[in-house]
């Protein structure tokens, strides 16, 4: 099983931000590393199964932004927005001397993504786009904006496993407790005081909270700069987030684009959901073809 190890990297208003870095096998050099970048309130953790499968192959960095997991709490929480983000993520592709990536982005993550295909133009060699896109809709924002910067504690892993189910049965339905408990050790973290907590900066609510504060200014203007890259658009069929109309309009904008919708799965898939992995496979043996 491939193993990781932490990689921290500093913003340029000086916060100490973290990693997991999965270096792959030894002859992974020549091959373009995965950038994987998480919701709104998760982190690296999130990613952990789909990164040991794909390190495998190849290399795969998966992100904690700014108030995240390990990465540090930003001072002026006005700096929790998808630019800052991806200038963050910039600058960790600099000091890591990565000059062409594949991304992969859920939900927060995919804007992020978006808005560093017009940063780095030329540098992402494919971008996994998942449950999200140019528009938002309106329900699952209001959704969102109900619960984030929300702090919540429990005595045991149990308890937090049953508040999660609970907040979101919908999302994953037929879910064992298991993934439950799964979910909850992704989602939370153990504090000093021997309690269950959120393992983010409830500060992150505040420019989300904004109108606009949840993406950019044009985000089809910056879908649009993927230009030919290959794209896959993974939308759970239950999600309040990315709509079926939405997702068929981004595969009609893009010339390498697919679309995988995944049944009985609402914001955001897991991306361990059968058939996902074939997926992935077909994406980036597309992303990896070399440049004509």
């Amino acid at each position: 099983m491939a193993d990781y190890r932490d990689l921290f990297w500093w913003s340029a208003d000086g916060i100490r931000l973290h990693a997991r870095d999965y270096p792959g096998p030894a002859d992974a050099d020549g091959v373009a590393p995965v950038v994987c970048m998480p919701g709104l309130t998760r982190n690296a953790r999130d990613y952990d199964a789909l990164a040991r499968r794909l390190a495998a192959r190849r290399r795969v960095i998966a992100v904690e932004f700014r108030g995240r997991g390990d990465s540090g709490y930003a001072k002026d929480p006005m700096t929790y927005v998808p630019l800052i983000y991806a200038q963050d993520v910039a600058a960790l592709l600099d000091q890591e001397k990565i000059d062409r990536f594949a991304a992969i982005g859920t939900s927060l993550g995919g804007i992020v993504t978006m808005l560093l295909a017009g940063m780095l133009p030329g540098r992402i060699a494919g971008a996994l786009l998942n449950d999200i896109g140019p528009e938002i809709e309106p329900g699952g924002l209001s959704r969102i904006r109900g619960y984030v910067g929300r702090s919540s504690t429990y005595p045991t892993w149990m308890h937090a496993a049953r508040g999660v189910q609970e907040a979101n049965e919908d999302v994953y339905p037929g879910w064992t407790i298991e993934q439950w408990l799964g979910m909850a050790k992704r989602l939370y973290r153990l504090n000093s005081a021997g309690r269950i907590v959120l393992d983010y900066d409830m500060k992150i609510a505040e420019p989300f909270r904004l109108p606009g504060g949840e993406a950019g200014p044009d985000m089809w203007r910056a879908l649009a700069a993927l230009g030919e890259v290959p794209v896959l658009v993974v939308r759970g069929g239950r999600s309040d987030i990315l709509s079926a109309a939405t997702a068929g309009r981004m595969v009609a904008a893009l010339p390498d684009a697919e679309l995988l919708t995944l049944p009985d799965v609402g914001h955001a898939p897991t991306l361990d959901e059968p058939g996902v992995d074939d997926a992935i496979g077909r994406w980036l043996a597309r992303a990896s073809e070399p440049r004509v």
